[in-house]
C-alpha cells in the first residue's frame, strides 16, 4: 500500500477515535468495536442481497436497531451524574423491556432451515455477524448497568441483579421467539402478555419447554457474561 494512503487512513481512524472519546469518553472503545461490527454486518448483508437478488434477511437491520436501544440507555446512564432513585428505577425498567432484543438475534439462526445449499454459507455469515453484534451489545450494556447499579448498591447485590437479569432476558427471548411478542406490547397489550406469563409461571409442568429453554439459554448467556466480564477486568 502507498505510504501516503496508509498515512491518510491512519489519520482518519485517529480522527474518528478522538471524536468518540470527546463525545462518549467512557464508551469510546466499545463504540469503535460495535461500529466496525455493524459496518461489517451491513456489508455482508448487501453482499447477500447482490448474490441472491432477494431482501429476505433485511429484517436483521430492525433487529439490531432494537438491540441498540438498551445499550443507548446504559450509555446515557454512564454519562450523566447520579440520577435520583425514582428516575433510575424507571430507566432500569425500560432497559429491562428492551434488553432481550440483543441476544434474541442469536435465535434468528432458525431461519437457516429455509436456506438453500448454495446460499447456506452466506446466510450463516449474515446471521452470525448480526448475532455477534447483538450479543456484544448485550454484554456491554450489562457491564454499564452494573456500574450504574454500584452508585446505589453493593458490588455483590449489583452482580446478583445482573445475573437475574441474564435469565430474565433468556425468558424474554423465549416470549419473543415462540410467543411472538414484541417489547412494546408490554404497553399496547399488557393483559394478554401477562396472562401468558402467569400461565407459564403457575403451570410449570405443562410449560416445561419454557423453563428448559430459559435455563439452558440463560446459562449460555451467563457463561458468556462471566468470560466477557473477566476479559474486561483484565483489560
Amino acid at each position: 500500500m502507498n505510504p501516503e494512503i496508509r498515512e491518510i487512513k491512519y489519520l482518519k481512524k485517529r480522527k474518528i477515535g478522538n471524536i468518540l472519546k470527546t463525545l462518549f469518553p467512557k464508551q469510546a472503545h466499545s463504540l469503535s468495536i460495535l461500529f466496525m461490527l455493524m459496518l461489517f454486518s451491513f456489508v455482508i448483508l448487501f453482499l447477500r442481497i447482490a448474490i441472491t437478488k432477494t431482501l429476505y434477511y433485511t429484517f436483521l437491520v430492525w433487529n439490531v436497531f432494537l438491540a441498540i436501544i438498551p445499550y443507548i440507555i446504559t450509555m446515557y446512564l454512564s454519562n450523566i451524574k447520579k440520577p435520583n432513585k425514582i428516575s433510575f428505577v424507571l430507566i432500569f425498567g425500560l432497559w429491562m423491556v428492551f434488553l432481550p432484543n440483543a441476544p434474541y438475534i442469536i435465535t434468528d439462526l432458525f431461519h437457516l432451515s429455509r436456506s438453500t445449499y448454495s446460499n447456506i454459507w452466506i446466510d450463516t455469515l449474515v446471521i452470525s455477524t448480526f448475532a455477534v453484534t447483538g450479543i456484544l451489545l448485550f454484554y456491554f450494556s450489562l457491564l454499564q448497568m452494573k456500574n450504574a447499579l454500584l452508585a446505589f448498591l453493593s458490588n455483590k447485590t449489583s452482580e446478583a441483579i445482573i445475573i437475574v437479569t441474564v435469565f430474565l432476558s433468556a425468558f424474554g427471548v423465549y416470549i419473543g421467539r415462540f410467543l411472538r411478542y414484541n417489547s412494546w406490547e408490554i404497553l399496547s397489550d399488557p393483559l394478554l402478555l401477562f396472562n401468558d406469563i402467569f400461565n407459564m409461571l403457575f403451570h410449570p409442568i405443562e410449560n416445561i419447554d419454557v423453563w428448559l429453554f430459559t435455563s439452558s439459554f440463560g446459562l449460555f448467556l451467563l457463561l458468556g457474561y462471566l468470560v466477557f466480564n473477566r476479559l474486561n477486568r483484565a483489560n
